[in-house]
């Protein structure tokens, strides 16, 4: 049984707070999290409601650093709902939330990446952040994300010193991202690192010898269930998927992107089907125990670039950007 971790990156926006468009909690909210749109909302509460019908449960990494700006409310409103329905919170960091804080727990200290602060700063955040989450009724998580995936090693030993055991912070389908982690485009299983198991985010071949994340915007449905398949068929420890709290909409227009609504819905029917796969969760005790030891990178062999599902992707992308932005 392969387990699938449908990860989502849940967070209000500092960049459209920086610009004045959502100053506030509520426009902010509806903006990126709820994603209200005239055809209906198609935030977090939109995709609970599509894995639930499929019979899935979904990993909300939340950011409780808007807390600095709008107070514990801003988080609770993030957090309530998804507990109550069932899936997993998660612990997710963006530090540009401190350049707007009147009290911030660093002091004057700003920075876009965590891996722009030191080991002691980043305990400090971390701790914050956590601590922001438990406030809100969600358990001390076990699983983290960096913002942006700027994280470093010391980010990995402020989290073991902090009790958090899991990273997923390293995507190695991303040969440019502003992760700092000790680790290579070869490492694609989870490996125990600086105190914590680090659980690399899921990746296929392109072109020319390069990888490319598995994010629901980054492949098409047919490579997402391709990759899917290959990784239940070399018995991978576990695929992990990632999204966001604003994947299914232009935020700047408040309009529904229904290329990647209906691309979401129709992998979220699929995996409800398939026998050999389940959604899984960071707190899974069987997803834990297979992850205890991990399989060696060298073992590791990703689905290979496929010609003809890059240009049907890459088409689709095209018409996407024509009619949604």
């Amino acid at each position: 049984m392969l387990p699938v971790l449908i990860t989502i990156d849940t967070e209000y926006s500092s960049g459209l707070f920086a610009r004045g468009v959502a100053v506030d909690c509520d426009s902010n909210f509806a903006r990126c999290l709820d994603c209200r749109t005239d055809s209906g909302a198609v935030g977090i509460s939109y995709q609970m409601d599509v894995m639930e019908r499929e019979g899935l449960r979904g990993v909300f990494f939340v950011d409780p650093m808007p807390a600095l700006v709008w107070g514990a409310d801003a988080v609770s409103r993030v957090v309530d709902p998804i507990l109550t329905r069932g899936h997993e919170v998660q612990l997710h960091l963006h530090t540009e939330w401190l350049e707007f804080a009147e009290r911030s727990p660093l002091g004057d200290r700003t920075g876009r990446n965590l891996a722009d602060f030191t080991f002691d700063e980043q305990v400090v955040l971390i701790d914050y952040a956590a601590g922001q989450l438990a406030g809100a009724g969600a358990p001390w998580p076990t699983a983290f994300r960096a913002g942006n995936y700027g994280a470093n090693d010391d980010t990995l030993r402020a989290l073991a010193h902090l009790g958090i055991r899991i990273d997923t912070s390293f995507p190695p389908g991303m040969a440019h991202s502003q992760c700092d982690i000790s680790l290579g485009p070869d490492d694609l299983f989870p490996a125990h690192l600086n105190g914590v198991l680090e659980v690399p985010i899921s990746a296929i071949g392109a072109r020319g010898g390069g990888r490319r994340h598995a994010q629901l915007t980054a492949l098409s449905l047919k490579e997402l269930k391709a990759a899917m398949i290959h990784a239940s068929k070399l018995d991978w420890p576990a695929f992990v998927l990632v999204s966001h709290s604003f994947e299914l909409i232009n935020r700047e227009r408040g309009i529904a992107n229904r290329l990647v609504r209906r691309r979401f819905e129709q992998l979220c029917e699929w995996l409800g089907s398939q026998p050999n796969m389940s959604a899984a969760g960071f707190r899974d005790g069987q997803l834990n125990a297979r992850l205890a030891n991990p399989v060696r990178s060298a073992d590791a062999r990703l689905l290979a670039h496929h010609p003809f599902r890059e240009a049907l992707r890459m088409g689709e992308q095209a018409l996407a950007n024509m009619v949604y932005g």
